[in-house]
């Protein structure tokens, strides 16, 4: 049975958020099908001088896979 694992962060906080996804599939021992992810930009990021300071949120989804529930 596939099921759907969301992990939310910044992109300043990317290093803490791989060890999570990590730590994550280690102890649950799921059987990952796919890992995707998205960064996006602030809405501050104009490309200005300061653009390089501002944050931006990254999403990662991980489709994984369990066994089904056994019917009684």
């Amino acid at each position: 049975m596939h099921q759907v694992k969301m992990f939310k962060s910044v992109d300043t906080e990317m290093a803490d958020m791989e060890h999570q996804i990590n730590r994550w599939m280690r102890k649950s021992g799921a059987r990952v099908i796919s890992i995707t992810g998205n960064i996006a930009g602030s809405p501050n990021m104009s490309g200005g001088p300061l653009s390089s300071f501002a944050a931006s949120d990254v999403f990662v989804i991980v489709l994984y896979e369990i066994d089904a529930p056994q019917k009684a």
